[in-house]
């Protein structure tokens, strides 16, 4: 089945770039909210969930902006989960925008996931 892009955003009031920054592109920070445990080896990490490990490459990284992953285990070479940042002109809070493909009966629960995910990385602010 083909997987389709699509693409959800998040707020953060009062939460500096460079703050976030860290949490979507270290493996300390990716350990906060987003596995159980994340390890990095040069562009290769390993993230952690209970006993399940899955292994991603950084695939585009714009430092203080975006970094983009492709899951070595995903046969499709265009496919790939992207971390973005980017200031709201209108309120300056900062948006994190995230890019990810699923199949379309697929696409509810990676949504929620992501939701899920993202409520823990708030929840680690204080928000």
């Amino acid at each position: 089945m083909q997987k389709e892009k699509y693409h959800i955003e998040f707020v953060f009031e009062k939460i500096g770039k460079s703050i976030l920054w860290d949490y979507i592109s270290t493996s300390a920070g990716l350990s906060e909210w987003f596995a159980d445990n994340a390890v990095a080896d040069g562009k290769i990490y390993t993230f952690t969930w209970s006993k399940v490990s899955a292994d991603a490459k950084v695939t585009a990284l714009s430092q203080g902006n975006y970094i983009r992953f492709h899951w070595l285990d995903d046969e499709n070479p265009d496919s790939y989960f992207e971390l973005r940042l980017h200031k709201n002109e209108l309120t300056s809070d900062i948006v994190l925008e995230i890019i990810d493909f699923a199949e379309s009966d697929e696409k509810e629960s990676a949504i929620s996931l992501w939701e899920s995910q993202v409520k823990t990385l708030s929840r680690t602010f204080g928000l």
